[in-house]
């Protein structure tokens, strides 16, 4: 009696298998979608119908993407995601490729992974595609190149969105509309937010990040865009550099991760699987965002940043406990070193005016006094030791 029961159970699921692969293919017209498809429409449960409704009412020139989208969902999206939000973020994303020529020229393997998405990292999921294409539409429209287009991104999206960088934010990881109504986010809100406009125009981005740094405590993410031009991921930030892509403060701190290490590689984000993930500092135990190890190239574009018997000097001017910024430079007896700003109250909190100087010399830091204007003057003595030296200038008030 047991063995028929045995039996009977083996048969029907069985049964149950052949007809979610019968199912998916119905759906699919590309082979490599089929197991996902699958995969998905098993883990939907009760919202099943909900995603077989967005495979069935996609148009057909937007079928491909509704299936790529479908075939690598979490298993909590699909779950949760009903039909009308799906049907609504391809089409916009459609749009965008179609309305813009930068877009048009975008590998269709790149739109699929790195436009088409409605999320980067496990945010939640915000409806965001339509009303961020006509938010940045008016900032691209005199855009002749995908560069402009995104110069013209990163520089309208903190008046456009009105969110600044702050440490007293909800959460970590919030979605754009969850930082838009606080005004305030993380570093890794404020790649989610850059990351949703630069896909919402047609722009292929994703979200990268490093657990943690070789350098210092704590971690960082940022956002990569590809570039038609280059053919290459380069990265920007919220706060673009006034040099442009592949520019910034993290470069000197990125060029020291180690690939061999889980903590301190550097990852971008993926939709589709690729055998690793992403590492969610906030919810280390989750597993279902998948990722690419991209050190590498950090490491390459940082080239001779670390180098032997190299220390960083990295300076902060903080008044009432709080940054300012004010000119800074930095000497070594008669010699300018470099000159520049201390970073602001809305920079990350890693980031600092920084220069690469040697080990166990002596150095003069110069800056002007906020309240008076004049010149001040700090002699520090870089360790014999230690890759980096944090300077923090404070303003005292004579009583």
């Amino acid at each position: 009696m047991n063995h028929q029961f045995f039996f009977k159970w083996v048969m029907l699921m069985m049964s149950f298998s052949i007809q979610l692969l019968a199912g998916a293919e119905q759906f699919s017209k590309f082979p490599e979608y089929q197991k996902g498809i699958a995969r998905s429409l098993k883990q939907a449960g009760s919202n099943r119908a909900e995603l077989i409704k967005a495979l069935r009412h996609a148009p057909t020139e937007q079928t491909k993407g509704m299936q790529f989208l479908i075939a690598y969902m979490p298993e909590h999206d699909c779950k949760l995601l009903k039909a009308e939000f799906l049907l609504s973020n391809v089409a916009w994303a459609y749009k965008a490729r179609n309305t813009y020529s930068w877009a048009k020229k975008v590998p269709e393997d790149i739109f699929l992974n790195d436009i088409l998405p409605y999320a980067a990292l496990n945010e939640r999921r915000d409806n965001w595609r339509e009303d961020f294409y006509k938010r940045f539409s008016k900032h691209v429209i005199n855009a002749k190149t995908q560069i402009e287009a995104i110069k013209a991104v990163n520089n309208a999206i903190l008046r456009e969105v009105k969110v600044k960088y702050s440490t007293k934010r909800k959460k970590p990881d919030q979605s754009p509309y969850e930082s838009m109504e606080q005004g305030l986010a993380s570093c890794t809100g404020l790649s989610i937010l850059l990351n949703s406009a630069f896909r919402a125009v047609g722009i292929p981005s994703r979200v990268v990040g490093i657990p943690m740094w070789t350098t210092k405590r704590g971690n960082h993410n940022w956002v990569e865009v590809w570039t038609t031009g280059q053919k290459r991921w380069q990265f920007t930030e919220y706060y673009p550099d006034k040099n442009g892509l592949d520019h910034g403060w993290l470069l000197g701190d990125a060029a020291k991760a180690n690939e061999d290490s889980y903590y301190h590689s550097i990852y971008s984000s993926s939709w589709k699987s690729t055998g690793r993930h992403f590492p969610l500092v906030w919810d280390m135990h989750r597993k279902d965002v998948p990722a690419v190890n991209v050190t590498r190239r950090y490491v390459m574009l940082g080239g001779g940043i670390g180098v032997e018997n190299a220390c960083e000097l990295r300076i902060q001017y903080l008044i009432d406990n709080k940054r300012m910024v004010v000119p800074v430079a930095v000497y070594q007896g008669d010699v300018k070193l470099r000159e520049g700003e201390s970073p602001m109250p809305t920079d990350d909190v890693n980031r600092y005016f920084s220069v690469r100087v040697k080990m166990g010399q002596i150095y003069q830091i110069v800056w002007k006094d906020p309240k008076t204007g004049k010149a001040q003057r700090l002699q520090v003595t870089t360790p014999k030791d230690k890759a980096w030296l944090v300077v923090t200038l404070v303003y005292f008030q004579n009583p």
